[in-house]
C-alpha cells in the first residue's frame, strides 16, 4: 500500500452550468494505493475551490468541495466482470487520474449553487437584489385581463347587479 497526497493544477473543463473550478487553481488529494489480485485500488479524497455566481441572487461566489473517488485500475490482461465506468486500465505501469477526478468533481458541483442558505434571490418585476430591498418590497400591477375594469366607476357596477343564477336585475324584467 503506497499513500500518495499531492497538489496539481485543475484541468480545462472541470465546470457545469453556473460554477466550476477556475482552470489552472490547486486540485489537492490524498489517495491510497493498494495492490489487489486484478490490478491496483485507488482510493480517497480530493479538495477543490469552486467558484461561479448563485443561481438566486447571481453575486459571485467561492466554496471549498471535497469529493471521495475509488477507482479499480486492473492490470493488462486481466479481465474484470465490473461496468467499463468503474475500472481503468494500466498502461505501462502508470495511473491516469485525471478521468477519475474530473468524473468525481464534475458530478459533485450542485446544479443550483446558492451564496447562503436562505438566500431571498431577485426580484421578478424589477430584478432588485431582494436582500438588499428589504421584505416590504413590492409592486403594485394588475392583471392586463382586469386593467379596464379600473376604469368603471363603483356608480356603474350597482346599476347591474347580478343574481345567484348569473342573469343582471336588467335580463330579469
Amino acid at each position: 500500500m503506497r499513500t500518495v497526497s499531492r497538489t496539481v493544477p485543475a484541468p480545462t473543463g472541470l465546470t457545469g452550468e453556473l460554477v466550476g473550478v477556475p482552470e489552472g487553481s490547486d486540485l489537492a488529494f490524498d489517495l491510497r494505493l493498494e495492490s489487489v489480485s486484478e490490478g491496483v485500488l485507488v482510493s480517497g479524497a480530493a479538495q477543490v475551490t469552486v467558484t461561479g455566481e448563485c443561481a438566486r441572487c447571481l453575486d459571485p461566489l467561492s466554496q471549498g468541495l471535497r469529493v471521495d473517488v475509488q477507482q479499480l485500475y486492473v492490470y493488462p490482461g486481466n479481465e474484470v466482470d465490473a461496468d467499463d465506468d468503474e475500472t481503468g486500465h494500466l498502461v505501462d505501469e502508470m495511473i491516469d487520474l485525471e478521468p477519475l477526478l474530473r468524473d468525481a468533481v464534475v458530478l459533485a458541483l450542485p446544479l443550483a449553487p446558492v451564496c447562503r442558505d436562505d438566500c431571498p434571490g431577485l426580484c421578478p418585476e424589477c430584478g432588485a437584489r431582494l436582500a438588499d430591498v428589504g421584505p416590504e418590497h413590492g409592486h403594485d400591477q394588475v392583471d392586463p385581463r382586469w386593467a379596464a375594469l379600473r376604469a368603471v366607476s363603483g356608480d356603474q357596477n350597482h346599476q347591474r347587479k347580478t343574481t345567484d343564477l348569473g342573469r343582471t336585475a336588467e335580463q330579469e324584467k
